[in-house]
């Protein structure tokens, strides 16, 4: 036990001012009882952010079951896998328990293919990828907003160490011994995905518990609902290498997360045994081809498309430079929801004349004068949505 306890993210580990350094200075209260990491993990749950993650697809869209798993539980499974790991190998983890709340903030409206549909058009209209690591570190940076003691809205203005948990957590990369990296970088200058590897041991950890929390839950939520009928014997011969016992998803989580505790070092890095890792390779492969890419999920995705495009094309449809606020206004005529709520959007982000008189003290982020701004904005706003939220307002555009 404790293997990693001399590499913690804490006040004795030599890169601790690097860890903690948050890119404006965060106000002070007397007597304020919390860490740095304690103050963004509490400033991450009272976001409006991590409140519609309660709202946002996993995997399973708008299921009648209350017991599927929706994004924000699956967040807190990671936080309580990584936990766990952490607190064996003697890491920090308030850091864990911060990076893994904040991890998926940046997940659109959907999913994983809600997340390939703004994709597309954001390399159309932007000529870049939108993926939900980068979106989530911009959105802590730049767009989620949360009152401070005085009541002006700030952006959430995390520590370096937990943003840089956000943006490197990819885990759906297939890797084996996981090493942070030395470097400490500008996180702006992510390009793609799982470019590099974390800068903890405690961001590493909360990648590997990404993977081992979902293809453990979304096997469970998809027994449940009978997609993998014709898959159990498939699925048992693939677990018996973990346990002889009655698949579920206890038993599967419990054995990648003791043997990695069992084999991680730190001059090996995070690692499985190499059955263990096999194990896990082949039920994410598993997973894929009978749960991701199943005929049930397919009508969604079509669905999925049409909202999603149908409400970037009616707001960008409204763009007009300089007169866009105006332009926007006639929305209301029509799409009152989506008018009222977009509308309140930009007033946050763009220069409309009031900010010297609001409690808006974050950074203009664009400009009426660039179409590829306002193109940016509806993608920060559509990437905020809730499920419902964006079904709603797309059948308040098509409806009369």
């Amino acid at each position: 036990m404790k293997k990693f306890e001399k590499f913690a993210a804490n006040i004795s580990n030599p890169n601790w001012d690097k860890l903690i350094k948050r890119r404006k200075p965060l106000y002070k209260r007397p007597l304020d009882v919390r860490s740095e990491f304690e103050r963004d993990y509490t400033r991450v749950i009272h976001s409006t952010a991590y409140r519609r993650l309660k709202h946002k697809t996993q995997v399973f869209f708008s299921p009648e079951n209350d017991h599927i798993c929706t994004r924000i539980e699956h967040v807190i499974h990671v936080e309580s896998i990584s936990y766990t790991i952490a607190n064996y190998l003697g890491l920090n983890t308030e850091l864990t328990k911060a990076i893994s709340v904040a991890h998926d903030l940046g997940h659109s409206p959907f999913g994983h293919q809600g997340e390939r549909i703004l994709s597309e058009i954001s390399k159309r209209d932007l000529r870049t990828s939108f993926w939900h690591e980068k979106n989530g570190l911009e959105l802590v940076d730049f767009i989620e907003l949360l009152e401070d003691a005085d009541r002006n809205k700030q952006n959430l203005n995390l520590t370096y160490a937990v943003r840089d948990g956000i943006i490197s957590h990819c885990g759906e990369i297939d890797e084996n011994g996981l090493i942070p990296r030395s470097e400490y970088i500008d996180l702006s200058t992510y390009s793609h995905p799982n470019q590099y590897s974390p800068y903890t041991w405690e961001a590493c950890v909360v990648k590997v518990a990404d993977k081992i929390s979902y293809v453990g839950r979304d096997i469970e939520d998809a027994i449940t609902l009978g997609i993998l009928d014709d898959h159990l014997e498939d699925l048992t011969k693939l677990i018996q290498v973990a346990s002889n016992e009655k698949i579920n998803n206890t038993i599967l989580i419990n054995y990648l997360v003791q043997n990695l505790c069992e084999n991680s070092t730190p001059d090996k890095g995070l690692c499985f045994s190499a059955e263990a890792f096999e194990l896990l390779n082949k039920v994410k492969k598993f997973n894929y081809l009978n749960i991701y890419l199943a005929e049930p999920l397919k009508p969604s995705i079509r669905y999925f498309q049409l909202v999603l495009n149908e409400i970037y094309n009616t707001l960008k449809n409204y763009y007009d430079g300089k007169d866009t606020i105006k332009s926007l206004n006639s929305l209301y005529n029509t799409s009152p929801k989506l008018a009222n709520s977009f509308i309140d959007f930009v007033y946050q982000y763009y220069d409309c004349g009031n900010r010297d008189d609001s409690k808006l003290k974050n950074d203009v982020l664009f400009s009426f004068d660039s179409e590829v701004d306002y193109c940016k904005c509806i993608l920060y706003y559509i990437s905020g949505m809730t499920d419902k939220f964006a079904i709603d307002v797309y059948n308040e555009i098509i409806g009369f």
